[in-house]
């Protein structure tokens, strides 16, 4: 984990190099405390990316406890009832 003062972000090539070298969010403070945090585009997509399949996921489980889903073998069963197959 990269913790840089927000008076380094005047250099911003070297803020974009750092961005990118690290795969990781870089945390910026201001007078000592947390104030933002910054990555590459690359490391922002691969987060949302991340994000996006847990989401996926717990509405999978979710849907899943409700009753929402049924298994396969049961669906062609009632395909193959429906349509005489």
């Amino acid at each position: 984990m990269q913790i840089i003062p927000i008076k380094d972000l005047r250099d911003t090539n070297k803020i974009s190099d750092l961005c990118k070298e690290s795969n990781e969010p870089i945390f910026i403070t201001k007078n000592g405390y947390g104030d933002m945090v910054i990555m590459s585009i690359k490391t922002y997509e691969e987060k949302l990316e991340r994000i996006e399949m847990y989401e996926s996921i717990l509405n999978g489980l979710t849907n899943l406890e409700e009753g929402k889903l049924k298994d396969g073998p049961c669906v062609l069963k009632e395909l193959k009832a429906k349509y005489d197959l």
